[in-house]
């Protein structure tokens, strides 16, 4: 149940939002254009990042670009 830590887990890098332009979820009330978050995991597919909710959340990774 590592998902249950993920809040207080080491950030694994930075990502910054480059568009909310979803084709089947609405994920501009979790995602800021132009924002940064912190990756606390990830997959192939997915960044699981610290959203606007201040929860971790899985988000496709063409929403992002790293920073660092």
């Amino acid at each position: 149940m590592r998902h249950l830590t993920w809040n207080n887990s080491d950030t694994i890098k930075m990502v910054k939002c480059i568009h909310t332009n979803a084709e089947k979820y609405i994920v501009n009330r979790a995602l800021t254009v132009g924002q940064s978050y912190k990756v606390k995991n990830e997959t192939e597919e997915f960044y699981f990042i610290v959203d606007n909710s201040g929860k971790v959340g899985g988000f496709y990774k063409d929403y992002f670009e790293e920073i660092s």
